[in-house]
C-alpha cells in the first residue's frame, strides 16, 4: 500500500491518516492481506511512472523480494502511469477509485445497488481506454479489477461498454420506478424520516441497532453498510419516526460513484431530521465531518432540514477531553455526545428527536383546484385536514399542522 504525498500544506489531512485510512479500505476486501504500508513522498509528479525513476527501481526491489501480487496506491494513477508501473513491477496495481468500486461490487446486495456499481465501474473503465488493455486478461465479473479470466480487446472496448452502459441504465429506470412507488407508498405514512448519515465507520449501523433493536451488519469496517436500511421506531414521547441507515461517506469520493450515492441516499433528501454521526475519537473528525458536509451540499439536501450532530464513540475517548468534548455538547442544542455502543446519551438524543417533531402548529385555508386530487390526498394522509368545503371551483380546506409539515406539501408536485 502506497500513500502519495503530493498535497499542499493547506491541505485539512495528513498524509499518515490518509495512509491508515487507505489501510482500512484494503482491509474491507476478503482475501487481501496488506504486506507493507508507507506515506512517499513526491517532491514532482513524474506524467510517465508517477514516481521518481530511484523510487520506482527501490520499490521494484522490495515488491519482488515479498512476491507482491497486488500494488495499491492511494491516490489517482493515469493509465499511462499504471501500465508502466505494472511493466515495470511486474504485478497488478489499483488505484483509490479502483479499490472503492472493488468494495461496493462485494457489498452490493440489492437489485439498485450491484446496477449501479456496475455502472460506475464502466464509466470508470472507459475513462481509461487510452492505454492497451493487456492487464484485463484478468478481467471478471465484466467490470472487476482484481482477478479472473476475460477477453476485451482494444478494438471493441469501447463500443461493447457503451451497449453495457445502455443495457445497465434501462434496467436502472426499471428499478428507480419500481423504488419511488414504494417512496410515494411511505409518503402517505404520516411518520416523519430521521436519516443518519456520517463518514465510513463513524458507527452509524451501531447506533440504528441500539434505538432500533434490528441486526444491520455494524463492524469495524470502511463501508460496512452500502445498501440502505428502513426501521420504524417509537420514541420515548410516543411519537413514532423512520429511522434511516445509509452508506458512509469517505474523502475524495470517486465521481463515477456520486451517482450510486445519489440513489441510495434519495431518502436522505426527503428527510424531515438528518442525524451526522461523526466518530468524535478519530483524530480527523473535523475533517471527516468537513467532507460530509460536502458531499450532502452536492448531492442537493436543501440546507433548511433540521440537522442534529451526533458526537459518537464517547467510550474511546480519554477522561480529560471526554469532559471537554461533553461541556461543548451541552452549550448546543444541536450537539449530542453518544456512545453507540455502551448507550450513553442516546436516550437523549431520541428525546430531542421526539421534541423536533413536536412542533408548535399553525391554521391554514387552503384553495385546492379539482386537479389538485393527489395534494388533497396528501393532506389526509397526513391527518392535518379540520375542515374541509366543496365549490365549483375545487374545495376550501382548513388545516392545522407544523411547519414541517408545510414545507413537505409545498415541495408536493402541483397535480
Amino acid at each position: 500500500m502506497l500513500h502519495p504525498d503530493t498535497r499542499s500544506r493547506e491541505t485539512r489531512r495528513l498524509p499518515e491518516h490518509g495512509l491508515a485510512e487507505a489501510v482500512s479500505l484494503a482491509a474491507a476486501l476478503p482475501n487481501l492481506e496488506v504486506l507493507w504500508a508507507e506515506v512517499v513522498r513526491l517532491p514532482k509528479l513524474q506524467p510517465g511512472t508517477l514516481f521518481g525513476s530511484g523510487k520506482v527501481a527501490e520499490l521494484k526491489a522490495r515488491i519482488k523480494a515479498d512476491a507482491v501480487d497486488l500494488v495499491l496506491i492511494d491516490g489517482p494513477v493515469s493509465p499511462v502511469q499504471q501500465r508502466n508501473l505494472e511493466k515495470e513491477w511486474g504485478c497488478k496495481l489499483l488505484d483509490r477509485t479502483s479499490l472503492i468500486l472493488e468494495i461496493f461490487a462485494d457489498r452490493a446486495r440489492t437489485r439498485e445497488g450491484v446496477l449501479q456499481v456496475e455502472l460506475a465501474a464502466l464509466s470508470y473503465q472507459r475513462s481509461r481506454l487510452v492505454r492497451a488493455w493487456t492487464h484485463l486478461e484478468r478481467q471478471r465479473g465484466g467490470f472487476g479489477f482484481v482477478g479472473g479470466p476475460g477477453e476485451t480487446q482494444i478494438e471493441a472496448d469501447r463500443r461493447a461498454i457503451d451497449d453495457q452502459v445502455v443495457r445497465l441504465k434501462r434496467q436502472l429506470d426499471r428499478v428507480v420506478k419500481t423504488r419511488e412507488l414504494h417512496r410515494a407508498a411511505r409518503a402517505k405514512v404520516p411518520f416523519p424520516i430521521v436519516a443518519l448519515v456520517g463518514y465510513t465507520n463513524a458507527g452509524k449501523s451501531t447506533l440504528f441497532n441500539r434505538v432500533t433493536g434490528a441486526e444491520v451488519l455494524a463492524k469495524d469496517m470502511l463501508f460496512a453498510t452500502l445498501d440502505p436500511t428502513m426501521r420504524g421506531v417509537v420514541l420515548p414521547s410516543g411519537r413514532k419516526i423512520i429511522l434511516s441507515d445509509t452508506v458512509g461517506f469517505i474523502s475524495d469520493l470517486p465521481t463515477q460513484l456520486v451517482a450510486a450515492f445519489r440513489a441510495t441516499l434519495e431518502e436522505v433528501l426527503s428527510a424531515d431530521l438528518i442525524c451526522h454521526v461523526r466518530d468524535i475519537s478519530h483524530p480527523e473528525t473535523a475533517e471527516q465531518a468537513a467532507d460530509v458536509e460536502e458531499i450532502l451540499a452536492s448531492l442537493g439536501v436543501k440546507p433548511g432540514v433540521p440537522r442534529f450532530e451526533v458526537w459518537n464513540k464517547l467510550d474511546l475517548v480519554a477522561a480529560a477531553p471526554r469532559e471537554a468534548l461533553l461541556a461543548q455538547a451541552g452549550a448546543r442544542p444541536d450537539v449530542f455526545a453518544v456512545s453507540a455502543l455502551t448507550g450513553e446519551g442516546v436516550e437523549g438524543l431520541l428525546e430531542a428527536i421526539s421534541t423536533v417533531f413536536d412542533e408548535e402548529k399553525t391554521d391554514r385555508l387552503l384553495r385546492l383546484a379539482f386537479a389538485e386530487g393527489r395534494r388533497r390526498a396528501w393532506l389526509h394522509a397526513e391527518g392535518v385536514v379540520e375542515d374541509e368545503r366543496q365549490d365549483e371551483d375545487g374545495w376550501q380546506v382548513a388545516v392545522r399542522w407544523t411547519a414541517r409539515q408545510e414545507r413537505r406539501w409545498r415541495e408536493l408536485p402541483p397535480a
